[in-house]
C-alpha cells in the first residue's frame, strides 16, 4: 500500500508526495511533488522565494531551482499528523520534475510514520 501525503504552501494544497526515498538515521524522507496544477512550476518557485525572502539557488537556462528551507511548505498525512522536520525545501526543474525533502525528523516521529523506510533501512544489516 502506498501512501500519499498532502503538500501545503500558504495553507493551499499545492499537490502530493508519497515520501518514496529517505535516510532513516538521519530523520530524511523525500520524494516526487506531483503538483495539483501546471502553475506550480519553475517561475511560480522562483518568484515565491524572492517574494518571501527564501534563500534559492538556480540555473534559469534550465529552469532548476533549488531551495532552502521554506517554513510555510507544510506536508500532512491523511491523519492530518504533521511531518515536519528542522527543513522542508524542494529543489527540480520543469522538464524533469520536482522533489520535496524533509530533513531531520525527530525519530520517534520517524519510526511511527515511516515504519516501512525504518524496516527497510534495518533489513540492510541483516
Amino acid at each position: 500500500m502506498t501512501i500519499e501525503y498532502d503538500i501545503f504552501l500558504d495553507d493551499v494544497i499545492i499537490g502530493v508526495t508519497k515520501l518514496e526515498k529517505a535516510d532513516a538515521p538521519m530523520g530524511v524522507v523525500f520524494g516526487d511533488i506531483n503538483f495539483n496544477d501546471s502553475k506550480f512550476n519553475y517561475d511560480f518557485l522562483r518568484k515565491y522565494c524572492v517574494i518571501n525572502n527564501i534563500t534559492f539557488s538556480e540555473d534559469a537556462e534550465s529552469e532548476f531551482i533549488n531551495t532552502n528551507n521554506i517554513p510555510a511548505l507544510i506536508v500532512k498525512d491523511k491523519a492530518l499528523n504533521l511531518i515536519q522536520g528542522i527543513s522542508r525545501s524542494i529543489s527540480g526543474m520543469d522538464a524533469e520534475g520536482f522533489e520535496i525533502n524533509i530533513i531531520g525528523i525527530e525519530y520517534s516521529l520517524y519510526e511511527t510514520l515511516f515504519p516501512h523506510h525504518v524496516s527497510y533501512y534495518n533489513s540492510l544489516f541483516k
